[in-house]
């Protein structure tokens, strides 16, 4: 799909440096070989799991959006649902459409895979990512908080 000069593809192997920048931007908490780990584990699962990439200029990616099918998500009402797992634009990239191109991309793949719903999630306080959900219409169903404590 073509959005301006930006266009969204599936990712290939060849983008898999500037996937992995992108990941680590936006899930700061793992380490690298986590990263690799989820992304292997992505490859090896293509019928269940989707990488799109906005690509600029020479080869470039601006973003990316990670979807996958889920057999069961919270406040859905089918069993075979398209989940958002990751959506990442770069700043400088932000508000240009990319985002919602890569949404709109990913549900076109949920539908062509028998999916009735789409679904996904964003941290209590990302009020720009939520926003942006409702902006392309989610809407919100529930809120969790989770809690750890060590027993010793």
């Amino acid at each position: 799909m073509q959005t301006g000069p930006f266009k969204i593809r599936r990712l290939t192997e060849n983008d898999s440096r500037q996937w992995l920048d992108l990941r680590r931007r936006l899930w700061d908490g793992l380490s690298e070989a986590e990263h690799i780990a989820e992304m292997r584990e992505i490859f090896g699962h293509r019928e269940t799991q989707l990488v799109l990439v906005a690509e600029y200029g020479e080869g470039r990616i601006a973003g990316f959006l990670e979807a996958s099918i889920r057999p069961f998500v919270e406040d859905c009402r089918t069993d075979h649902v398209g989940y958002i797992e990751g959506w990442f634009v770069l700043n400088e990239h932000r508000r240009k459409g990319i985002g919602s191109a890569l949404v709109r991309s990913a549900e076109a793949w949920a539908k062509e895979n028998s999916c009735e719903e789409m679904a996904s999630d964003t941290e209590i306080g990302n009020e720009q990512g939520l926003a942006a959900h409702l902006g392309l219409g989610f809407k919100e169903t529930s809120r969790l908080i989770h809690l750890r404590k060590e027993i010793t």
